[in-house]
């Protein structure tokens, strides 16, 4: 561990990161429809486009990117009692398959909450396979009763009131 360094992305390393986030496309679902040379420009120009909300901590060897985790922030509505509020989501927390199981994911879990806590969030979430269930449980995420989902684009018909028997 003591050549790996886990601190934010540094715009030269954006491409990089961008070829981490197509392998893990393609390690979990196949292929990707986008070829790595079109995807990688596209990629950089939305992480800086983004810089503000979408925060990457990265773990480097050397000059090697061999992970990365992203911080989403999103503003919450505000009220009486804080005006100004806000929470994040973890995202695309990746390590290379040939440096796993070694702690260094939990390391990229650690970075972002402490920066979610340098930030003031009120709140961090995670949609996380169940892998990674274990290493989020033991940063202190837990399962909340209160925190549901719905997936838009899903294959499910669309709840509709019965307009006929009116």
């Amino acid at each position: 561990m003591n050549d790996i360094a886990v601190r934010p992305c540094r715009s030269e390393e954006l491409s990089a990161v961008a070829a981490l986030r197509w392998q893990w496309v393609r390690e979990k679902y196949g292929t990707p429809d986008a070829a790595l040379d079109e995807f990688v420009p596209r990629f950089v120009t939305w992480a800086r486009e983004n810089g503000s909300t979408h925060r990457c901590v990265v773990l480097v060897r050397g000059d090697v990117v061999i992970g990365m985790a992203w911080l989403a922030i999103t503003g919450r509505v505000p009220h009486p009692g804080a005006f100004t509020r806000t929470s994040g989501d973890v995202q695309c927390v990746y390590v290379v398959p040939g440096e796993r199981d070694r702690g260094l994911g939990g390391e990229l879990i650690e970075a972002v909450l402490a920066w979610a806590r340098e930030l003031g969030l009120e709140r961090v979430t995670v949609h996380s396979s169940d892998r990674a269930v274990p290493a989020y449980s033991r940063h202190g995420f837990e399962n909340s009763p209160r925190l549901l989902q719905y997936e838009v684009g899903g294959d499910r018909p669309p709840r509709c009131r019965d307009t006929h028997s009116r």
